[in-house]
């Protein structure tokens, strides 16, 4: 990634801890209508792209929720998450945590090595696992095991076997939404098409044999990951 790319995912975060800081001391109450997306802009000086970030990652941990042609609107996340995430759902969250931080790590590090490694037949694979992930979200479809595949496929391309034994260990599990099957979020098309434009970022560096753009546009995929289970667990 880009430093603007980072720039943003900083920026979104900005917006993601006042809008948060807003909501929880009461300046904005539930029920409450959020600014458009123009006036948000205005008032914390950033582009679209960072509004919808921050207000999709909202989403997804419960803060906010959208109402069809009408705008976006301050939701209850005690209702939103612990009345739906079952108790294993819930004993979940810390593991999940470790192991994003953990494949940060080994990740980041895979989609560089990819980066300069891969073979033509190796970017077309991964190429190919991001087009079926597309594929099932226009269609409905479970993303899980295709999303895990895009991750598979950076992994090989390292031609390096340790890190396809890593994922290989995690199997599917290592994708968050498959054990929060009850989030919002697990079949949200909005949310799963945010994440399908972030492999896209990782495919685009290492397509380019760009090694620290792959790296760091894979750790900034996972840390938007990490930060919505943080603010998950934190309404525990």
């Amino acid at each position: 990634m880009t430093a603007l790319g980072r720039g943003r995912q900083r920026l979104a975060q900005q917006v993601i801890d006042q809008l948060r800081a807003q909501i929880e001391t009461g300046k904005l109450r539930v029920g409450d209508q959020l600014p458009t997306e123009p006036q948000l802009e205005s008032t914390f000086g950033v582009s679209r792209t960072v509004v919808r970030e921050a207000i999709a990652d909202l989403r997804a941990a419960g803060f906010v929720r959208p109402i069809q042609g009408k705008g976006v609107f301050v939701a209850d996340p005690k209702v939103n998450t612990v009345m739906s995430l079952t108790p294993v759902e819930i004993k979940s969250i810390p593991e999940t945590l470790e192991l994003l931080e953990f494949r940060m790590a080994t990740e980041g590090e895979a989609a560089a090595i990819a980066a300069y490694r891969r073979t033509a037949e190796q970017e077309a694979a991964i190429r190919e696992a991001n087009r079926k992930m597309a594929g099932m979200i226009e269609t409905g479809q479970q993303t899980v095991e295709a999303d895990y595949s895009f991750h598979m496929a950076v992994a090989a391309a390292t031609n390096n076997r340790f890190y396809v034994d890593v994922l290989r260990h995690f199997g599917p599990r290592a994708i968050p939404r498959g054990q929060f099957p009850t989030l919002p979020e697990a079949n949200d098309r909005e949310y799963l098409q945010k994440v399908y434009a972030e492999h896209v970022e990782i495919l685009s560096a290492i397509a380019d044999q760009d090694p620290e753009r792959a790296r760091q546009a894979m750790r900034a995929h996972l840390m938007a990951s990490q930060r919505r289970y943080r603010m998950l667990a934190e309404q525990q």
